[in-house]
């Protein structure tokens, strides 16, 4: 009988370590996928810091040519103010969707205004942006990619037990605006 006793507390052991070990498992696998979409997140944010920087010197340059509009120009110092009043990812996320609408429209005056189009600076600042937005892009992807390893881990069991308890929610992918869907008007009318 004695040894049946410590047979049961033998086993009890085992399973209590092993649940351990599952739990820590995967506790340490949740851990890992949370750092993924962070780092995924300042990889962009640094993306977005750089074209952010990148405004009052496009703006300059705007303002150099008389006569452009200046609700274009407008457009994008208020969507740059935006970008850089917002504070977490969410904030962040739409400011920086009103920030591309904003430079779509500026970089499509250049289709209207060839003195500007030929611009040298313009030109520069133009493929500096686009090289950015394509950036901005692929490290998009990247971030949507480990958002939904995450999102798709906390909510399969047995993960999504200790999830709920650690308090893991689901997080939103970073996406494209319906604004930043449609292409640019080009219908701009001459100022003065």
């Amino acid at each position: 009988m004695a040894t049946m006793g410590v047979g049961m507390i033998v086993f009890g052991a085992l399973i209590f370590f092993a649940a351990c070990a599952w739990a820590v498992a995967i506790y340490n696998g949740l851990v890992s996928l949370r750092q993924q979409v962070e780092r995924s997140w300042a990889n962009i944010d640094v993306i977005l810091k750089q074209r952010f920087d990148e405004i009052p010197q496009l703006v300059q340059v705007l303002q150099q040519f008389v006569g452009y509009e200046q609700s274009v120009i407008r457009s994008l110092v208020e969507a740059r103010k935006h970008y850089g009043a917002a504070t977490g990812i969410a904030e962040k996320v739409q400011a920086s969707g009103e920030l591309s609408l904003a430079l779509r429209g500026v970089l499509a005056i250049g289709e209207g205004y060839p003195d500007l189009r030929s611009s040298a600076q313009f030109a520069q600042l133009q493929g500096r942006i686009s090289a950015l937005e394509d950036s901005l892009s692929d490290r998009r992807e990247m971030y949507n990619e480990t958002v939904t390893n995450l999102n798709t881990r906390i909510e399969q069991l047995p993960d999504a037990i200790l999830a709920r308890i650690l308090g893991y929610q689901k997080l939103p992918n970073f996406t494209v605006a319906e604004s930043e869907k449609s292409r640019p008007s080009l219908d701009l009318k001459l100022a003065g």
